[in-house]
């Protein structure tokens, strides 16, 4: 049977802002850890984080993604989850949620958010990079040594096999976990130059 085009598709990234009084900080950390541990088990599950605008920041923006809509469906609806919620229901207050499809979903902030938590181009570049080159490294390395005859294509094919290859696997894996591990550092304010 086919899924419906409604709810099949690409990657799901869910943003949610959640307010958290400062005082119960270290409780609502071990409480969004276990339901990221929780998540983890169900398939489709690609990854979470969690960050702060400033230490004093009461606004926690938390990511979480999974393969399809139908697999962040079957997590959403699960009495894992709806168990998980009611133990967070005193800790946290939730003021908003947003999904989105593709990769736009591991940089963009909420819409209604200041422009400048966006994280700056240079950024995002540095992150997509920092997948990249050490995925295309081992791609054109182990092929090299498994298929020599590759290196002798023609530059175009040679090249359409890589991207077909290394897009997904961008996708799907390396950049949500390289964007998961650095976020902090994607969504830190700008330094502000010192005055003398």
């Amino acid at each position: 049977m086919q899924s419906s085009p409604e709810i099949a598709g690409p990657p799901v990234t869910v943003s949610i802002t959640r307010l958290v009084e400062p005082e119960r900080i270290p409780e609502v950390t071990r409480w969004v850890q276990s339901g990221v541990n929780l998540a983890n088990r169900y398939p489709g599950f690609l990854g979470s984080g969690w960050v702060r605008s400033t230490a004093r920041s009461r606004e926690w923006h938390m990511l979480y993604r999974f393969a399809d809509h139908d697999s962040l469906s079957t997590w959403e609806n699960s009495d894992d989850r709806l168990r998980w919620l009611d133990l967070g229901r005193d800790m946290v207050v939730e003021s908003r949620v947003e999904k989105r499809t593709g990769i736009e979903g591991w940089f963009d902030v909420p819409q209604d958010a200041p422009a400048s938590s966006a994280p700056p181009r240079w950024k995002q570049a540095v992150s997509i990079w920092l997948g990249f080159f050490p995925v295309n490294l081992v791609f054109t390395v182990l092929v090299g040594w498994l298929l020599p005859s590759f290196a002798h294509l023609a530059a175009l094919p040679r090249v359409l096999v890589t991207t077909l290859v290394l897009t997904p696997i961008m996708t799907f894996w390396v950049l949500p976990f390289v964007t998961t591990l650095i976020r902090p550092w994607l969504l830190a304010p700008p330094r502000r130059p010192r005055r003398p």
